[in-house]
């Protein structure tokens, strides 16, 4: 592995573009542009205040800045610099931006969703869309960018409208069977709809395009209910993760449970599972670099994994039930690109990553850190991950084993959270205010 120098950066708001040819990141009030290969800046963009968020468009050559304090946003172009479009939502004010998935379309949500706004790069046209409901993920394109769904809330009840994003025209409006629909989210081959309620409860539908409910699921009632979803990049499965600190996966046919991932406080037996926990050593300093050094900085902490035997004792942190949104349960799980493992995380274990073998439906690889987890993702190319814990090292997984490495670099760089580049050989480390870039020398496997 190797390391770039540290660069600052706002916010965390950096991002490769979809072609892997450029990496934008933000200080304050001006956009970045660099060339990931030779990290030499190709764009700088002034905007009008603190940006807010930024994104790329599919066809890397605009990257849009939402301003939310002023309600607008401001285009720039890579081929064209001294292009630029401003997008302003006036009185409106403006909580949400995003391209649609032609590059040509920018989406706004006003304030309080009072309404979704379709501006044309192209026309200059203007359309809008009323009652949008404000949840947790209320809007999602299919893969290929064919088709919009959106939760909409009229006279007290849920419903989704699907509009074809090359004319914005709406194709199918429905009523849901749903309380306080919470989230949607398209299957990856668009021909699936997944809608679930709001954590009061255990429900999710299945949709197909045309409105038609193709299943109903409910694990259990009277608790709270789903926590995370997650869709299999074929489409065959449908992990469900929820307050009881269970996983449930649905398959694509009968739309039944295949499979129930439990995470349990005590693993007892083997079964193949192979558990890496995090050791951490106090390592001196070289004397050249202690003599001025306070008692605390003499020593310099370095980790590695061991193997554990079994039984083994996961970290729990009791969550405390009297406040809303308690850490219990698994708020996050991913599959791997090529569908053979998928990570969960279970909230009240937050030290503990979970890997779990598709193929076999059973748990593979735990990990226990020294430090609670802060970001975890797949490659987007091969069974491999990266995590990161808030410290200055970065993690990784693959089938062959398991590693940790110490980002080389002068002071203090907490990881805060870390982004993959496209083609899968760099990763984007990032801390508070500062980032640097991670280039794998050797990105077939991982050896512990």
């Amino acid at each position: 592995m190797n390391f770039s120098e540290l660069f600052r950066q706002t916010n965390q708001l950096c991002k490769f573009s979809p072609d892997g040819k450029y990496l934008a990141s933000v200080t304050e009030f001006r956009l970045i542009v660099r060339d990931v290969d030779t990290f030499q800046i190709q764009n700088l963009f002034s905007c009008l205040d603190t940006i807010q968020v930024i994104e790329w468009s599919a066809d890397s050559q605009f990257i849009l800045c939402g301003l939310y304090k002023r309600g607008i946003v401001q285009v720039w172009s890579l081929e064209q610099p001294e292009w630029n479009c401003k997008v302003d939502e006036g009185s409106a004010g403006l909580c949400d931006v995003r391209w649609s998935p032609d590059g040509r379309h920018i989406l706004t949500t006003a304030d309080f969703n009072l309404r979704i706004t379709v501006w044309s790069l192209v026309t200059k046209s203007v359309s809008y869309i009323r009652y949008p409901k404000q949840c947790q993920k209320g809007m999602d394109f299919s893969v290929g960018g064919k088709y919009m769904a959106l939760a909409e809330r009229r006279d007290c009840k849920d419903y989704i409208s699907i509009f074809t994003c090359s004319m914005w025209e709406l194709v199918k409006h429905f009523e849901t069977d749903t309380d306080d629909l919470s989230g949607l989210e398209w299957s990856p081959d668009g021909m699936v709809l997944g809608v679930w309620e709001s954590p009061l409860s255990y429900k999710i539908l299945l949709y197909s395009v045309d409105g038609r409910c193709l299943a109903k699921y409910s694990a259990y009632d009277n608790s709270l209910g789903i926590k995370s979803v997650a869709w299999s990049p074929t489409s065959q499965f449908l992990a469900i993760g929820s307050y009881d600190e269970k996983v449930r996966i649905l398959n694509h046919i009968t739309w039944k449970t295949v499979a129930v991932l439990d995470h349990s406080p005590v693993l007892e037996t083997n079964n193949n599972v192979i558990v890496y926990k995090e050791v951490e050593t106090r390592v001196p300093l070289p004397s050249s670099e202690n003599m001025d050094a306070p008692t605390a900085a003499l020593f310099t902490a370095q980790s590695k994994y061991e193997v554990e035997d079994f039984p083994v004792k996961i970290p729990v942190v009791k969550p405390d039930t009297t406040k809303a949104n308690p850490r219990l349960g698994v708020g996050s799980a991913a599959f791997s690109c090529d569908c053979r493992y998928m990570y969960t995380k279970n909230d009240n274990m937050p030290h503990t990553l979970w890997i779990w073998d598709v193929q076999r439906l059973s748990l593979c690889t735990v990990l226990i850190q020294a430090a609670p987890i802060k970001c975890v993702s797949w490659d987007p190319h091969q069974p491999r991950l990266a995590v990161c814990t808030g410290t200055n090292k970065l993690y990784m997984w693959s089938p062959a084993g398991s590693l940790s490495v110490e980002v080389p670099v002068e002071g203090s760089f907490p990881v805060q959270s870390l982004k993959w580049h496209p083609e899968s050989n760099t990763i984007l480390l990032l801390s508070k205010d500062q980032m640097c870039v991670c280039y794998l020398t050797d990105n077939k496997s991982i050896s512990s």
